[in-house]
């Protein structure tokens, strides 16, 4: 969970308290490695790619993973950013936190977007993603990249390309970072 998302969520103030490692910094890389592959793949190639990494945790994993797709086929794939404070259906039950950049590299009409974030959980970002995409243009079609699917899912939504399958309880919390995947719980200051 990234910082600025811990810091604003219950327990107010909280502090991530790590358990285990799940994944090192090489696994991590491995896996950005093995998702870029997939992809080119998947889509024989990448014309008209656009990476879109979700505010906070998916953005340095779509620049990496951009970075391995750009070593692999020889072809600067555009990375983007995208935040969804406002697009979210959970606004009044968690806190909005409207400060991190959207930069959308052009218009996205007839792209295929790669959405990349570091856990999927509920599907509720990523519903809220969708929402939002559909602002900066009508994508050809949209696929998911997530480091760690956790399950616990409340929505229709499965990832495309996973770097971990992970099942957790519903209480803990996993924070991904290019370091690696870690389990812990957040627990009162």
């Amino acid at each position: 969970m990234a910082e600025r998302e811990r810091r604003l969520t219950p327990p107010r103030g909280g502090v991530f308290v790590p358990r285990v490692q799940v994944l090192s910094a090489e696994d991590v890389q491995r896996a950005l490695v093995r998702i870029a592959h997939e992809i080119v793949e998947r889509n024989r190639g990448l014309e008209d790619l656009v990476l879109i990494g979700l505010q906070t945790g998916g953005v340095p994993l779509a620049q990496r993973m951009g970075r391995s797709l750009e070593e692999i086929e020889g072809t600067t794939v555009p990375v983007g950013m995208l935040d969804v404070a406002f697009y979210r259906d959970d606004i009044g039950i968690r806190p909005v936190l409207p400060e991190a950049v959207t930069d959308i590299p052009g218009d996205l009409a007839g792209a295929l977007v790669v959405l990349v974030d570091d856990v999927l959980f509920t599907g509720r970002t990523v519903r809220a993603a969708l929402n939002a995409l559909a602002d900066y243009g009508r994508a050809r079609a949209v696929q998911l990249a997530v480091m760690v699917d956790r399950g616990h899912r409340e929505l229709p939504i499965r990832p495309d390309y996973v770097g971990k399958n992970m099942p957790t309880r519903i209480d803990e919390q996993v924070d991904v970072s290019l370091d690696g995947v870690v389990l812990g719980d957040v627990v009162p200051r």
